[in-house]
């Protein structure tokens, strides 16, 4: 139910690596989302008398396992690709509070045990996303929190209709099978915010992930103003209507404590 539909970053992950996180693109939905998780999770304060358990589900090349970890923090890296694994493992070899673990999320059964759940870029790869939030959820401390990112469905067909691509916006945006990278599920945020609502949580932040970066008619400027650019995302990445257009979506929940 939680399955991938395959194992897309199976021989390609150093090519993944290379394509999103050595573009501008990549570099600012890492920032982004560690600016966001900052702001709303204490993790990151020299204030912090404790280490966090945190898992890094789908956790691919490990940037954000890397981050959490060099505060000190306890991490779980978790990716079903063995390929991904493998390379993350030489990308956090300095780190010894790492620990690695294979396999899919319907095999994760470590219930209740984590302060924090990180879950980026893999739902819309998942056949059931909505079942995967709700596994993802079961992982977590009671109080604990769960940040989820996405793709979103919506910013995805306005940047075709922006191009002129119509002919594949009235197809239904199909998949092609040649681009591996390319998610096979993307998500509509207000489809999820909507299942999000008949859970036991509450959502604690909402924001769009590029929000202006794809969609500038010069390219040059996502490198030459990248320092500007991200400060307007963050200005109004939370900000209706601007957060509906981010490229991918992100959300930050807490469970709420048992009564």
């Amino acid at each position: 139910m939680t399955e991938p539909s395959d194992h897309s970053f199976d021989a390609i992950i150093e090519k993944f690596a290379q394509n999103i996180y050595g573009s501008t693109k990549g570099r600012l939905r890492h920032e982004l989302l560690v600016h966001h998780l900052k702001y709303h999770i204490n993790y990151a304060q020299p204030t912090l008398d404790k280490s966090l358990q945190v898992i890094d589900v789908g956790a691919g090349t490990g940037i954000m396992s890397a981050e959490f970890a060099r505060y000190g923090h306890q991490v779980t890296f978790n990716d079903i690709s063995n390929d991904a694994l493998g390379f993350a493992k030489g990308q956090l070899s300095d780190f010894n509070n790492v620990h690695f673990l294979s396999g899919s999320l319907s095999e994760l059964s470590m219930q209740n045990r984590f302060d924090i759940v990180l879950c980026h870029a893999v739902l819309e790869w998942l056949v059931d996303p909505h079942a995967a939030i709700v596994k993802l959820l079961s992982l977590l401390k009671p109080g604990g929190h769960l940040s989820l990112s996405f793709f979103n469905q919506d910013a995805h067909r306005f940047g075709n209709l922006l191009y002129g691509n119509f002919d594949y916006v009235m197809a239904g945006m199909p998949q092609k099978n040649t681009v591996r990278l390319n998610p096979k599920n993307a998500l509509s945020p207000n489809q999820i915010l909507t299942f999000i609502e008949t859970l036991d949580v509450t959502v604690l932040h909402t924001a769009g992930l590029r929000c202006f970066h794809d969609y500038l008619y010069d390219r040059d400027k996502q490198i030459e103003e990248y320092n500007v650019l991200k400060k307007m995302e963050i200005e109004y990445g939370t900000q209706s209507p601007y957060k509906w257009l981010g490229k991918y979506f992100h959300v930050i929940l807490r469970k709420n404590r048992q009564e």
